[in-house]
């Protein structure tokens, strides 16, 4: 006969368990506990509670940072785990000294620290200098998007929202006539009936839906973009926008974050409701400008300093801002890998254009600034494109629908007219001309292929290591504390393997 060992789980059991054991030096969880407790100036915090005289006690800040931080190296994102972290996990419990705060805590302190969250970085930066981390001396910039807490089914121009407003208004009143229709052909259906009840639920739920969009509707405006055209806005977080990422088109913000080479420490990070990068390095160079002043650094502390960033950040005013701030910037235009030498793209195009038109093809026409076709139609022209590098000619609407050499001149199948660019001598004071000189050099490739290496392991990092897959929060100031929270852990993971241990 088998024989087991006994259990009972009606016996009681006394763990001895030492808290100060629990944080283990070397680990990222003590070098949290040691930056709060010794390191971060957590009076930053104190003008937020006026409870000296009356009122309960609070919990520390300390110990809510705590323990927002480490859920957050975790992947923890939500209030609700951190709350049931703090009850049965050793470390968190360890990290609160047995407290356990509940999640509308946890979660109001986040929420609530437009006003601290910058202190608390540029004091976590401030280790990171005095820990010999930042170089000083070469940057990367890059962004990341994320979904945020915000659907884009809820997201059109005002005219796509006033539509949909009476789609479910329409929908209503057909539910609402259907049910008129079954109590005349059934004088015995009873109220309580289970079709009757779901479909007043249901009318419930779409007149709710409607009357939101009505109150958004009168509460707010249109949308304007930085073209100066209507772009789409959304109801449940209208500084969210509609970005095409890697992952397909979400409804998010873009995580921006400027990295120093060393030991990638974040400088300075931002987050934006936009998806283009043209217009995000002057607030970034700005924002690291003074954290770094706050650190004690000069203000010419970028002077003479390298940037790097992708193509996505090319244009005028990025450049014109690296230029005013004497930063050796490397930025290349969208088309400088087709310019590389022994480009396979570059390669694999020549071939698939041998029996296509080509620039040289379309002659210039004497009679105005205008392009003929191989057809003699004429392609007029339209702007200048990136800068004044390239010049965009284009035939009217109609003339290449029917045109017996289109397979040969368009390779787009539903477009309606052709489009060229002519390349433009370069000019003095272009700074994009000047900029696809620079990166095309040798050095300048060398230079730019270090980018990768720098700024990509950070958003690994973040993304997929912490887990950070989406913006739990709404609105870009709350975002962005979460977003910076994240970076802080990043840097404090720095200190943590390159730092004090």
């Amino acid at each position: 006969m088998a024989k087991y060992k006994r259990y009972d789980y009606s016996q009681k059991v006394f763990i001895p368990v030492s808290l100060e054991d629990q944080l283990m030096p070397g680990t990222l969880e003590f070098v949290i506990h040691t930056l709060i407790e010794n390191r971060l100036d957590m009076s930053v915090f104190d003008d937020r509670y006026n409870n000296e005289a009356t009122g309960c006690y609070a919990y520390n800040p300390k110990i809510l940072l705590k323990v927002v931080l480490l859920a957050y190296s975790r992947g923890i994102t939500s209030s609700r785990p951190m709350e049931r972290a703090c009850k049965e996990n050793v470390t968190f419990m360890a990290l609160t000294c047995g407290a356990h705060p509940d999640h509308s805590t946890i979660a109001a302190f986040v929420s609530s620290m437009e006003e601290e969250i910058p202190f608390l970085f540029t004091d976590v930066l401030l280790v990171c200098e005095q820990e010999d981390l930042l170089g000083g001396t070469f940057f990367a910039l890059d962004g990341c998007k994320l979904p945020s807490n915000a659907s884009k089914q809820w997201s059109g121009k005002i005219s796509e929202i006033h539509k949909k407003k009476d789609r479910l208004e329409s929908k209503v009143r057909q539910l609402l006539k259907k049910q008129i229709e079954t109590d005349k052909e059934d004088q015995d259906n009873r109220e309580d009936s289970p079709e009757r009840l779901n479909r007043q639920k249901q009318i419930e739920r779409l007149k709710k839906k409607a009357d939101r969009l009505g109150k958004w509707l009168s509460d707010n405006d249109a949308k304007i973009g930085r073209q100066g055209r209507e772009i789409k806005s959304n109801i449940t977080d209208n500084e969210s926008g509609t970005m095409v990422s890697s992952h397909g088109t979400i409804q998010g913000y873009n995580g921006q974050a400027l990295v120093d080479d060393k030991h990638q420490v974040i400088v300075q990070a931002e987050v934006f409701g936009e998806g283009q990068d043209h217009h995000h390095v002057p607030p970034l160079i700005d924002g690291a400008k003074a954290n770094m002043a706050a650190i004690g650094h000069d203000e010419d502390y970028f002077e003479g300093s390298i940037l790097t960033a992708d193509a996505l950040y090319h244009g005028p005013n990025n450049l014109k801002k690296c230029e005013s701030e004497g930063i050796d910037a490397y930025i290349p235009d969208k088309d400088f890998r087709k310019r590389a030498p022994g480009s396979k793209t570059k390669q694999r195009r020549s071939a698939w254009d041998i029996k296509r038109f080509r620039l040289k093809d379309f002659r210039p026409c004497k009679d105005g600034d205008m392009y003929i076709c191989p057809q003699g139609k004429f392609l007029k022209f339209i702007t200048t494109y990136n800068g004044i590098i390239y010049r965009q000619y284009a035939t009217d609407a109609g003339d290449c629908m029917r045109c017996e050499l289109k397979a040969r001149c368009i390779r787009v199948k539903n477009a309606k007219r052709k489009y060229i660019h002519f390349p433009v001598a370069s000019v003095a004071g272009n700074r994009c001309k000047a900029m696809a000189d620079k990166i095309d050099s040798k050095r300048g490739r060398k230079i730019y292929n270090r980018r990768m290496a720098i700024v990509e392991p950070v958003f690994g990092n973040i993304r997929f290591i912490k887990r950070l897959d989406r913006f739990t929060l709404r609105g870009k100031i709350k975002v962005n504390i979460q977003w910076l929270l994240y970076c802080m852990v990043h840097n404090i993971e720095k200190v943590a393997n390159y730092g004090f241990a």
